[in-house]
């Protein structure tokens, strides 16, 4: 049984005028549209993240202010000395908010960036790509179905991986483990993962799902279908390797099933 794990290929990830355009997003998802058409037939189940934001979130500009109340600008880093120095302030829940930054760098993974808004719920940016969209509903019309995995909707943490929110947050479901997501990965011997951005929610989700036992034999990266965030190419480094040593398997979208 074989599963495809789509991560995140929206329209504010994938296209050139999106919020967050992931260069090179476009080739990326042709390939996996034509590798659905062609490999129809061998895929069991789909499933979909979807990343969904409100427009005051903890990664976005408007969260956050300077001395003279002006938001930070896309790509800038807050870390716990930004706070305290004054530079930079949060607008909301300053507390928590606070307490999330100093959460971040205690794991010493991902630093706290601020992204353009994007993937804002109900907005045409947070839709699915129409490229994965129709070869999905083509191979859902042989009588199968496909989930969609919402992620992102806390605004006062992060939720890059699929499995969980970069950190959790006490008493709300939404951003803590996805036992039933664990348990759907459970149910098959292969998964086939693609999507955007390599550097960040693909990495974090394959980060997550190495914690699962048994998880990591099946896993398969389609690594022509996905691309890193410019700028971040080395962030995620460490995470692949560790999966490569673990036992996942890494390949090209025309290599798989051949």
């Amino acid at each position: 049984m074989t599963l495809l794990l789509i991560i995140d290929m929206q329209n504010d990830f994938c296209k050139p005028d999106g919020a967050l355009y992931v260069k090179d997003a476009e080739k990326d998802i042709s390939r996996l549209g034509t590798f659905i058409k062609r490999h129809s037939d061998k895929i069991d189940h789909i499933i979909l993240t979807q990343d969904n934001h409100h427009v005051i979130d903890i990664s976005h500009p408007q969260f956050w202010e300077d001395s003279e109340g002006n938001p930070p600008e896309p790509f800038t880093e807050i870390n716990t000395d930004d706070i305290e120095n004054g530079k930079w302030k949060p607008r909301f829940e300053k507390e928590k908010a606070v307490e999330y930054i100093k959460d971040l760098e205690r794991q010493g993974e991902f630093p706290h960036v601020i992204w353009a808004a994007l993937c804002i719920t109900g907005s045409c940016g947070a839709a699915i790509v129409d490229e994965i969209m129709e070869p999905v509903k083509m191979w859902a019309r042989e009588g199968r179905y496909f989930d969609v995995v919402t992620k992102g909707t806390n605004p006062l943490t992060e939720h890059f991986g699929a499995l969980k929110a970069n950190v959790p947050v006490k008493n709300n479901p939404e951003t803590q483990l996805n036992t039933e997501l664990v348990k759907r990965f459970a149910l098959f011997d292969t998964i086939l993962i693609a999507g955007e951005a390599k550097s960040h929610c693909v990495a974090s989700t394959v980060k997550q799902m190495l914690e699962v036992d048994d998880t990591a034999c099946k896993m398969v990266i389609l690594e022509d279908c996905m691309s890193n965030v410019a700028g971040f190419e080395t962030l995620a480094l460490p995470i692949y390797e560790k999966a490569k040593h673990e036992g996942v398997r890494f390949t090209l979208s025309t290599e798989w099933f051949k």
